[in-house]
């Protein structure tokens, strides 16, 4: 089977590496985004999936645009592929891309289509509170994430877990689905499915604002949300009038008699817990302005705050607010 992969992050590498090792397999080309400045020191650096297939001596392909790059439609043409494989790509194909290779384009969407379609599907489980999520293979067709399922594997959410531990799982069992997938499809086993209109739900864009957090919500909701946007955009908060990140929680209490939300009500061995709508939560690690992450025990303990502490949703003070954008950012990933 002749492949042409379409990737760029991490998360994709390791299906990107699995098939190159199948014999039954020929990666004809790999694409990928332009190399694009990064870090703090703004270096140009190629993209994880980039760095793999050179590595590998495949060619590399960066388009701009893929929709407008006619020399490379043409190339691509020429190639001749029985299937493109395209895993977080980040570039919209359009159809005469599509109609190039000889069985379809398949996609692997983090998600259990028809549920989180969209350019967040990791995220939204997790910030949502779902039990369950999932990996779904689908022929991809002019829409977004709309087209017919080939195959789908289940994965528990639990209680504790991050966005970043649930990439990683997708990570590790995307390759062997991925196979499965197109041998299946090119030996006629499978039949794609349509998905059912009634059971869409959407994962829209995750921006640095979602991350503010609202302590008169739940315990529980504010627990989902520092695990779902970890680690970008990241929670962020406020105390005496500075921005500091909350990058871990645990839950410690579903009850509580006050209202004052946000008010830091003590230390635990693993933390300090805090008064929500519904509840109280214990905030385990934080990331003060212009610092490492740390435990938030080790910075309560050391931080000259006011008396009778308490996060804020937001600055007090425009004029007085410390607000550093390095304190509430980190590099998607």
């Amino acid at each position: 089977m002749k492949i042409i992969f379409l990737g760029t992050p991490q998360i994709a590498v390791p299906s990107l590496k699995y098939l190159i090792k199948k014999s039954d397999i020929e990666i004809k080309a790999v694409i990928t985004q332009p190399d694009k400045p990064c870090g703090r020191g703004k270096c140009i650096s190629a993209s994880p999936i980039k760095l793999a297939a050179l590595e590998n001596n495949i060619p590399v392909y960066q388009p701009i645009s893929i929709r407008k790059d006619t020399k490379l439609i043409q190339t691509l043409k020429k190639l001749e592929p029985d299937f493109f494989i395209t895993f977080a790509f980040g570039q919209i194909l359009s159809q005469e891309i599509l109609d190039i290779p000889k069985f379809g384009t398949i996609n692997l969407h983090a998600s259990l289509l028809p549920k989180y379609r969209g350019a967040n599907p990791i995220q939204a489980p997790i910030i949502n509170g779902d039990k369950f999520t999932g990996i779904t293979t689908m022929l991809t067709e002019i829409g977004i994430d709309t087209g017919d399922i080939v195959l789908q594997k289940i994965i528990e959410i639990t209680e504790n877990m991050t966005s970043v531990e649930l990439a990683e799982i997708i990570s590790e069992l995307s390759p062997e689905l991925i196979y499965e997938s197109i041998t299946d499809l090119y030996n006629e086993k499978i039949k794609p499915v349509p998905q059912k209109d009634e059971e869409v739900t959407h994962a829209p864009k995750v921006t640095k604002d979602d991350g503010v957090i609202d302590w008169s919500e739940s315990a529980v909701q504010i627990h989902n949300k520092v695990r779902g946007l970890k680690p970008w955009p990241s929670c962020f908060t406020y105390i005496d009038r500075t921005c500091i990140k909350i990058t871990e929680t645990r839950l410690f209490s579903k009850e509580n008699k006050s209202k004052n939300f946000g008010e830091i009500i003590g230390k635990t061995n693993n933390g300090i817990n805090v008064i929500t709508g519904e509840g109280i939560i214990t905030v385990t690690k934080v990331q003060p302005s212009c610092k490492k992450e740390m435990e938030a025990l080790s910075w309560y303990n050391g931080a000259r705050i006011e008396k009778n502490p308490c996060f804020k949703s937001n600055c007090e003070s425009e004029a007085e607010c410390t607000y550093d954008e390095t304190a509430c950012e980190i590099s998607d990933q």
